[in-house]
């Protein structure tokens, strides 16, 4: 139960390797951070590989791990200091399933999903993030008939807007920002979802990745593809929105929301 408290911190992470952010000092940073709810991705470790104790050690004793079949590659998590009532590993579709992109926590007044969205790097993988973002829509449509309070925090891989990513011309024809993901991704939010970014911040300029080419980071030339989506019956519950542009273990950065539950 979580309705013995009224704030919560819900941070999404796309760490790039969970055993690479964890030696560059994650562990003291989540101490720092203090999050109720973290939803990693792109953990790239079965959990028999993660030192799961240092995670048990500052609070997140329920601790959730879907890996990808292929080592070394994709996967999500949720680590929670909360007991769920229940844990969803996977979509029960097989070929997403194969790749561990979706795990969700339910309790009693809301659930969180950690999604992993596949990128485009080829014509054979475009195909496939197309065809994945329509069947994870339709299951997103049918499962918000029973989850009425949903978060869906995660790396999308598509920025939504020309205001997210830092060259929106040249661009225009890269997986990531090409129209017809773009139109997915508005077509998502319009199904009953708001990027709580927005909410509190429409300017230019916030990112969330950023190629380890040419100084991007520094000179911040980036993309904004991570999303914590909740559903509009949660508007009034949504407290605060942010992106930790400084944290740095990834080549992506941590994004959070604060809730009043």
């Amino acid at each position: 139960m979580i309705s013995n408290f009224l704030k919560m911190k819900v941070i999404s992470y796309n760490v790039n390797g969970i055993r690479a952010a964890m030696n560059k000092g994650l562990i003291d940073w989540l101490i720092k951070e203090d999050p109720d709810i973290i939803c990693f991705q792109e953990i790239k470790a079965l959990e028999e590989q993660i030192n799961i104790s240092e995670f048990e050690s500052i609070g997140f004793k329920y601790n959730y791990w879907f890996s990808a079949e292929k080592k070394g590659y994709s996967g999500v998590a949720i680590l929670s200091r909360h007991k769920p009532i229940h844990v969803e590993y996977g979509t029960g579709i097989t070929y997403m399933d194969f790749e561990g992109r979706n795990i969700r926590l339910d309790f009693e007044e809301f659930s969180v999903m950690s999604l992993y969205l596949p990128s485009g790097t080829n014509l054979n993988r475009l195909q496939f993030k197309l065809t994945y973002m329509d069947d994870f829509l339709n299951y997103i449509l049918d499962l918000s008939k029973n989850i009425k309070n949903l978060i869906i925090a995660g790396d999308y891989n598509i920025c939504h807007k020309a205001i997210d990513i830092h060259d929106p011309v040249r661009n225009k024809n890269v997986s990531g920002f090409l129209p017809i993901e773009r139109e997915w991704l508005q077509k998502f939010i319009d199904s009953g979802f708001i990027d709580s970014f927005r909410e509190y911040n429409t300017s230019p300029n916030h990112y969330s990745w950023w190629t380890y080419r040419a100084n991007a980071r520094e000179n911040n030339k980036g993309w904004r593809i991570d999303y914590i989506m909740i559903s509009k019956e949660m508007k009034q519950k949504l407290k605060g929105a942010a992106i930790l542009k400084d944290i740095i273990h990834s080549d992506h950065c941590p994004i959070l929301v604060n809730l009043k539950i």
